[in-house]
């Protein structure tokens, strides 16, 4: 066990940070620091020694040299189960470093900002902590790294249990992160770089794309029993993405129930007025608006009641309790809501293998979106163009009244989520019958016609919309 008796704090993110350096302190523990991260710690009544006093050498260029000397990195470095390694410390007068929390300065928020200018990008582009950081997480066998404030209240607590320690368990878990944290912002930086050009033009694709996603869950197996999957999502999924979801009650997740709901979350979530989108075998067969969510919900189902069976069904109100009872009138895999109410959670709870996500409602999106093929990726922007009333050209003789082309508008809407050659018809807000997957669209078109028949819905005075 690595009894902490040194620590070096030099964090961009102060999030939690008095709390954190007091728990330290009170510990026992010795506090270094560098220039606004001390100041701080000092004006707050914590007795913290300065960098520049610890090694005898000031900071310099603006502070882009504070921390990279023998007497840090050194005490870093040095493998305390090596003699060595120890006699040498003890020559140069260089006390031993348990503890480095750093985390890095903002790259990522700086080249966010609208207007940010290269300049500005390279001046937050840390060299100091990422060393610090790599250092202490290659010495994880004596030295701890800490780059999350939410690791700042476990570490105190298994501290304080261990007797000042943290267990190799800790220590190779937080060297992981670490590892991580400095990967992801290299990849940062690289992508922004690899972006620009010599005149300082902006390309959309970077020359090297860097992606950083971390595991969610490992699943059962994935689209087929012989295959094994896991669940990743973006370090920082886009707002309103099926990455932020959280799971309410169910069953685990299946690789083919989150490719489903990512479908059916994607396509209720581009209506306004509220909505209900049911999805089998990622394509929908069931999609409508209403006046009111339990009838958007009845006017999706009857859509193709066979194929809804089993399905992911996505709302884009928060689902009551009265939808949520019609719901479980039959047997589903999935619902997906931006909130549960109380009423619809009591009525849920009763079909407790039923998976139940809520994600929060926001126009976000994915950056890129992708497709692995062999040796390589397509990336591509998401499609996020809609079809408005004002930018449609009528072609015909004979011209949609207005009821037809909030139909039309309604039609292109899904048809966009119905995969290859897919025909949609629909009526009064409804979806009629969907044909989809298929080499020739006039078979996709008998198809949908077939399973208008099989539901009971006339076509005659619907709309159809047809996609590639």
């Amino acid at each position: 066990m690595a009894i902490i008796k040194r620590a070096l704090i030099s964090v961009s993110d102060k999030t939690e940070l008095l709390e954190f350096a007091r728990g330290l302190a009170d510990l026992g523990v010795d506090l270094l620091s560098t220039g606004g991260t001390a100041k701080q710690l000092s004006d707050a009544g914590l007795r913290v020694t300065d960098v520049a006093d610890y090694t005898g050498f000031p900071e310099m260029l603006d502070g882009r040299v504070k921390t990279l000397h023998p007497k840090v990195h050194g005490g870093i470095l040095a493998r305390r189960d090596v003699p060595g390694h120890m006699a040498t410390l003890a020559a140069a007068g260089i006390p031993t470093i348990d503890l480095v929390v750093v985390n890095l300065y903002p790259f990522g928020a700086t080249v966010a900002r609208p207007g940010s200018t290269l300049a500005e990008a390279i001046e937050n582009i840390d060299i100091g902590g990422p060393a610090m950081v790599r250092s202490a997480a290659k010495n994880y066998a004596h030295v701890a790294v800490v780059t999350d404030p939410a690791d700042y209240a476990s570490i105190l607590k298994e501290m304080a249990v261990g007797g000042g320690a943290l267990g190799t368990a800790t220590r190779f878990r937080l060297a992981q992160k670490a590892f991580s944290h400095t990967a992801y912002y290299d990849g940062a930086i690289s992508n922004y770089l690899t972006a620009l050009d010599a005149a300082g033009g902006r390309a959309r694709f970077p020359q090297r794309l860097n992606l950083q996603f971390e595991r969610v869950q490992a699943l059962r197996y994935g689209e087929n029993p012989h295959q094994e999957a896991a669940f990743y999502r973006d370090l920082q999924p886009a707002a309103g993405t099926l990455g932020g979801c959280r799971q309410l009650q169910g069953k685990e997740l299946s690789y083919n129930n989150i490719a489903d709901a990512d479908a059916a979350w994607e396509c209720v979530k581009s209506f306004g007025e509220p909505a209900c989108v049911i999805v089998k075998h990622a394509n929908p067969c069931g999609v409508a608006v209403a006046a009111g969510q339990a009838e958007a919900y009845r006017k999706a189902f009857a859509t193709d009641p066979t194929s809804a069976f089993g399905g992911i069904i996505a709302f884009n109100r928060e689902l009551d309790a009265a939808t949520a009872q019609a719901v479980t009138q039959q047997f589903v895999e999935v619902v997906i809501a931006p909130g549960i109410a109380p009423g619809a959670a009591r009525v849920l709870a009763g079909k407790s293998s039923v998976r139940v996500l809520e994600v929060p409602f926001a126009p976000g999106a994915n950056d890129y979106d992708f497709k692995r093929v062999g040796g390589g990726l397509l990336a591509q922007t998401p499609d996020s163009a809609g079809v408005t009333a004002a930018g449609l050209r009528i072609v015909t003789r004979r011209k949609p009244g207005e009821t037809q082309i909030a139909d039309l508008l309604f039609a292109w809407r899904v048809a966009k989520f119905v995969k290859s050659n897919a025909i949609v018809f629909c009526g009064n807000g409804q979806t009629l019958g969907v044909g989809a997957g298929q080499m020739s669209r006039v078979d996709s078109a008998r198809i949908a016609a077939i399973k208008a028949e099989n539901a009971g819905h006339a076509l005659e005075g619907s709309v159809v919309a047809a996609a590639s």
